[in-house]
């Protein structure tokens, strides 16, 4: 491959058609079904799918098919092929559905408002995941245009992913006869620890979501008449909640929740930590003299790719400050977020935290946890030689240094589900988003340098595979 070939026909096709794709689908509230109950009816992610799938069709990309398949009660799903000159298949993986809306964005920004600053498109989706398929497409343009043999490809762009990927069970069976069997899978919905090389994602976590409800009255009464004799259903969460967590250290406590981390992840860690150092943790938008958990920077990498951990993400039965009276309230209700280990599994985890919280309540007080989702997390299998020196070769021709290797703290549901169904497979995981782009968050970005590096990175791997 000539690099400065592939780099200028990324950029090119980056700047002229990509970034505008991808500033009007930041444009269109496609928000996950999750989050959207009422998503075929308000049309949001059928338009996206439209739209990207339009621009798929536009390219010149000789013998690429695109479909959209729709199965009845479920999101739409783009399906692509390329044919290839060599042998065995390469599946490719991006998602075209949103998290919510999220409050915090900074002035002149916003979630369904796309913007372009030096080198950053502000807005939800553009880095997770839209520019999946525009990548995807324009890597395999890379290696046409300069007559570089590449196996068959097959692309998939779902549509629920951030709710779990619950429908692409569905349509990978519905599809198994068309995808075959790949040798490799590519997934661009991952993130990097910086914007100055390559990032192989060797791990995610798993992610245990509900609703955790503690009712002690019919209806709010009177603080002055009931405190001291109806216990406060906030302090039965708190007490709940920490059969779970310790509130001092934050740490996990259940050993049923931990596994025990391989050798090798540590190392990575412990490398990714040099590389790094104060941006494990100065990446994120600290207030006043807050300190982060750890006492390492590769403690850090550990804690958000191989522990377990809480976060309390939404809750109710808590009214508004200005409307807070004198009153014991009846209930308290809090979105639990519980981020598992890899390998652990999540259905016993699920099960298992459900009988922790729910089981001898303080004071008799009602106390439920209904699961909402239970997603199981990932290891990579060995990496062959090949993939290692081809993702090595990569990093060092488009960004000038070694390609890293790094797990994830989030979790995409779909990388369990394909290791389980292809347990031959290698993976090539990464993705745009480093320091700052905070998806799922306000203002969150796609750095468009990182783009176009990348794309021209999946582009040698492809080329790579096809030689090995």
């Amino acid at each position: 491959m000539d690099p400065r070939k592939a780099q200028d026909l990324s950029s090119t096709t980056w700047d002229r058609s990509i970034v505008p794709a991808l500033r009007e689908y930041i444009g269109i509230p496609n928000k996950s079904p999750l989050f959207d109950p009422k998503w075929q009816e308000n049309g949001h992610m059928a338009k996206a799918t439209r739209l990207i799938a339009d621009w798929c069709r536009q390219q010149a990309v000789e013998g690429l098919k695109v479909e959209v398949v729709q199965l009845p009660g479920r999101t739409p799903l783009i399906y692509m092929e390329v044919p290839g000159e060599a042998k065995d298949t390469v599946l490719l993986y991006g998602h075209l559905d949103k998290q919510p809306e999220m409050t915090g964005w900074l002035e002149g920004l916003g979630p369904w408002q796309p913007v372009l600053r030096e080198d950053k498109l502000y807005g939800r989706g553009g880095a997770d995941d839209g520019y999946a398929a525009f990548a995807s497409l324009t890597a395999l343009r890379i290696l046409k245009e300069q007559g570089l043999r590449h196996a068959r490809c097959v692309i998939l762009i779902e549509g629920c992913e951030e709710s779990g990927s619950f429908d692409l069970p569905h349509y990978i069976e519905h599809l198994k006869d068309r995808i075959g069997t790949p040798s490799l899978v590519v997934c661009l919905d991952s993130g990097c620890g910086n914007y100055d090389q390559l990032w192989c994602t060797t791990s995610l976590r798993g992610l245990l979501t509900g609703n955790l409800k503690v009712e002690v009255l019919k209806e709010g009464v009177h603080s002055g008449d009931a405190s001291g004799i109806v216990p406060s259903s906030f302090r039965i969460l708190r007490h709940v909640l920490g059969r779970l967590e310790d509130a001092s250290s934050g740490a996990i406590l259940p050993r049923e929740l931990h596994v025990e981390i391989p050798k090798q992840r540590q190392e990575q860690a412990q490398a990714v930590a040099k590389v790094l150092g104060d941006e494990v943790h100065s990446k994120f938008p600290w207030v006043g003299g807050t300190r982060p958990m750890g006492e390492s920077a590769a403690e850090r990498v550990l804690a958000r790719t191989w522990r377990p951990a809480l976060s309390i993400t939404g809750a109710e039965g808590l009214p508004a400050l200005e409307s807070a009276g004198n009153v014991l309230r009846p209930s308290t209700t809090v979105k639990v977020s519980l981020r598992i280990p890899p390998t652990a599994d999540a259905n016993k985890a699920a099960a298992y935290l459900k009988r922790l919280l729910e089981s001898d309540p303080p004071y008799g007080a009602r106390v439920t946890f209904e699961g909402e989702k239970s997603s199981p997390g990932w290891n990579a299998p060995a990496l062959a030689p090949w993939l290692a020196e081809s993702a090595g070769r990569a990093s060092q021709a488009f960004f000038g240094r070694e390609a890293m290797y790094m797990g994830e703290g989030g979790s995409i549901p779909f990388m369990a589900m394909l290791g389980e169904r292809y347990p031959q497979a290698q993976f090539l995981i990464t993705g745009v988003l480093g320091p700052a782009s905070n998806a799922h968050g306000p203002n969150e970005f796609l750095h468009i340098p990182t783009g176009k590096r990348l794309t021209c990175c999946v582009a040698m791997v492809l080329a790579d595979h096809a030689k090995r």
